[in-house]
Parts: structure tokens; sequence; C-alpha cells
């Protein structure tokens, strides 16, 4: 089950500042598409699933699961 949809607009959310995407966090774009895969039958989360590809407003196109994101 996907938490977000495209054409949703998110946040990045990743205070980690050790987290090699740290430079990603708080910038804002647009859910161009979710992507399903099966790494929720892995780690037991179902949210796991979907990966979200994510038109930045400045920093290009890049995917995101749910725990990167938050609704703007």
């Amino acid at each position: 089950m996907s938490q977000f949809s495209e054409g949703d607009r998110v946040r990045i959310d990743i205070p980690d500042e050790d987290d090699p995407d740290f430079d990603l966090h708080r910038k804002t774009g647009e859910v161009v598409k979710v992507i399903e895969d099966d790494a929720g039958s892995e780690t037991g989360d179902i949210r796991d699933s979907a990966i979200y590809r994510v038109n930045l407003d400045d920093a290009g196109t890049r995917d995101f699961r749910w725990r990167d994101l938050r609704p703007v």
C-alpha cells in the first residue's frame, strides 16, 4: 500500500547529518512515479514495498522510501 501517489507534493526528511543524502533534507518535490518491489516481504513492513520517484524542485529526480518523505 502506497502512502503517496503520483502528483503528491512531498518534503524530504533525512535529519541524520551522517546520512549520505543529508544534503537533500528539507528539499521539496513531486512524486512522479510509484515503483513496487518486494522489500516489504524482506523487512516485514508492507510500506517498504514502494519506491517513490520524486522530481525535486532544484535537485533532479531521486528515489526514496516512505520513511524519508513527509507531506508538504
